[in-house]
Parts: structure tokens; sequence; C-alpha cells
């Protein structure tokens, strides 16, 4: 319940963002808003994963299946963050450009 209340607050915090930005209805507000939203849900999955994939590391008592298993959670887990982070660093620069502020 405590992730649906970050989300929550989230979302509530980049409405207020697109609405400083002149996105009162607006078809990039609403883009950018959306995107955002999808960048936080997609950072808090993976980081969930991580996590996962460190609990199953220390429950795996050596077994290398498992400790392979586990290591991999972990990787795509921080592949997923890092493909996020670009993904929002991307479109923020593009939502800039068609704004005209770069």
């Amino acid at each position: 319940m405590k992730a649906l209340q970050y989300l929550a607050a989230a979302a509530e915090s980049l409405k207020g963002q697109t609405e400083n930005a002149g996105g009162n209805g607006d078809l990039a507000g609403t883009v950018g808003l959306t995107l955002n939203v999808v960048y936080v849900v997609v950072g808090v999955i993976a980081v969930i994963f991580i996590i996962i994939g460190g609990i199953n590391y220390t429950m795996s008592q050596g077994d290398p299946g498992k400790v392979k298993k586990a290591k991999d959670t972990v990787l795509y887990g921080i592949i997923g963050l890092i493909i996020a982070l670009l993904a929002f660093a991307i479109t923020a620069f593009v939502m800039n450009a068609m704004e005209g502020n770069v």
C-alpha cells in the first residue's frame, strides 16, 4: 500500500509540474505527464526486482543454479533501471527541443 501512496504522490507532483509548464490540457503536457508516470512505475518495478534478486541471492545457500538466477534478476533489474533513466533523459530532451528550450 505504501508503494501506491508513493506513486500517487509522484503523479500529483508531476501533474503540478505539467501545469506549471503550461500543460493545461495540451497534448505535450498530457504526453509528458503520462510518460513521467510510466517512468516512475518502471523505476519502482526495477528496484523491486533488484531487491528480490538480492534476497534470492542471500537465500540461495551456495546452490549454483539459484545464485545464477538471483544474479540474473539483479542484472536485469539494473538494466531496466538504466533503460528507464535513459528513456526519461531522451524524452525530456525531445520535449524541450519541441518547446524551443534547447
